[in-house]
């Protein structure tokens, strides 16, 4: 049995063996994607290529728009926001921001729906800790953003797992959701655009989703750090425009569309138009916990007004647009190494799931001695499905230079070949 022990490149000590079989709550991305660049043999001499975390920023063909850049220059070189900014964020960042979503919701947001946050990872650790409760449990998707698993252990919050279908373009398996659920299930979560599968969820499933989280007296936290990153067949629609069925927590952030993950700036927004969120015990609770957080950069926050009203609609056509075409590309050329398979092609996000079949295989034993195997030998760095809590998938990320993008699968087919089990 094969054992990797996370190091230096997390702060959660964990062991990788090849008999786990869904994520535990102490591994992240990060970690197991440091492990893999760790793995790599310096002496092959190749070009590493990572297909393995969404941070398009490391490739030429992403750029962030000049009018982001620009707002960010003035906001630093006026002087005028240098100090602190309200735990809760600016005023005018938090106004811009639910004028930003309003515009895809039947219903006006106001600021005080709108707490900015460190990126959409804090809000992610704000949700769950104004959720938890002795005894109560959390429903997430499988397979997900492995966040979610460890600020739960953080919490002491009870994870319970739902499958998506990779037949049913990774849908919610809504029968199983309701199976899971019981008096103390405080709520659901709805990646969507989904990370790491690419799917798109239609407005009629999601509104299902609603219904079923109304039957079952839970909330919805809406994970929608993708949103409007869609190029399928289904436009990208915010569950929000649910919020008269369920209350919903929207949590976004500025990292993926505008190309800015550095920056760190998110939103927590309870797109709640019934109000429930609205009581005064509630917000004073939030406003609380905001108080012992450390947002992001005050100048950042200031630039936030000018990015959301000034970014043409012509930068999003083209991201959309490259993502789609290197899709494409990752679902072609994957049709090229038959030890793995798309159940499903993307829609949206940067990143795909396929399917391991580890029968075609010699000496591979399970995802990731596949991963590690292909970063030692080829300089590949993709993740393991066990990352994201779907053991013998592999999650690829396609926000990547086409040229790149056929390098990396061209090197993954040698690596099929050079292990292909002999009939």
């Amino acid at each position: 049995m094969e054992k990797v022990n996370k190091g230096g490149a997390d702060t959660t000590s964990t062991t990788i063996t090849a008999s786990t079989t869904t994520a535990p709550a102490t591994i992240t991305i990060k970690g197991i994607l440091g492990l893999l660049m760790e793995s790599i043999d310096e002496s092959e001499g190749k070009k590493v290529i990572s297909l393995g975390m969404g941070d398009p920023t490391a490739y030429s063909c992403f750029h962030t728009p000049q009018v982001a850049q620009d707002s960010v220059l003035h906001a630093l070189q006026s002087h005028n926001f240098n100090g602190y900014a309200p735990t809760v964020g600016l005023p005018q960042t938090r106004r811009a921001v639910a004028e930003y979503l309003s515009r895809d919701l039947p219903y006006k947001l106001t600021s005080d729906d709108v707490f900015i946050t460190s990126g959409c990872t804090q809000a992610i650790d704000v949700t769950l800790a104004m959720l938890a409760r002795p005894g109560a449990n959390i429903l997430l998707p499988r397979p997900g953003f492995p966040i979610y698993e460890l600020c739960a252990a953080f919490r002491h919050l009870e994870v319970r797992h739902f499958d998506l279908l990779p037949q049913k373009g990774w849908e919610v398996d809504l029968d199983a959701l309701e199976a899971l659920a019981d008096h103390n299930t405080v709520a659901t979560v709805v990646i969507n655009p989904g990370n790491p599968c690419g799917n798109v969820y239609s407005y009629q499933h999601l509104e299902k989703i609603a219904e079923t989280a109304k039957k079952l007296r839970i909330l919805v936290i809406a994970d929608e750090v993708y949103g409007h990153l869609a190029f399928g067949r289904n436009p990208f629609v915010p569950m929000g425009v649910f919020g008269e069925i369920v209350p919903v927590l929207t949590l976004g952030s500025l990292s993926k569309r505008w190309m800015v993950p550095g920056w760190r700036l998110g939103w927590f927004v309870t797109s709640d138009p019934c109000g429930m969120f609205r009581e005064p015990k509630i917000v004073e609770r939030i406003k609380k916990y905001f108080d012992v957080l450390g947002g992001p950069a005050t100048f950042i926050q200031a630039a936030v007004p000018c990015i959301l009203e000034q970014t043409e609609e012509v930068y999003f056509k083209r991201t959309n647009y490259l993502l789609k075409k290197s899709s494409d590309i990752c679902c072609d050329r994957i049709k090229e190494i038959p030890c793995i398979t798309c159940p499903h092609r993307p829609e949206g996000s940067m990143a795909v799931m396929v399917k391991l079949n580890l029968s075609l295989l010699e000496d591979i034993s399970d995802d990731i001695d596949f991963c590690f195997k292909l970063a030692k030998e080829e300089s590949v760095i993709i993740l393991p499905g066990t990352a994201v809590g779907l053991k013998n998938w592999l999650r690829i990320t396609f926000a990547v230079d086409p040229s790149s993008l056929e390098e990396a699968l061209r090197r993954i087919k040698s690596f099929y070949q050079r292990h292909a089990k002999l009939l």
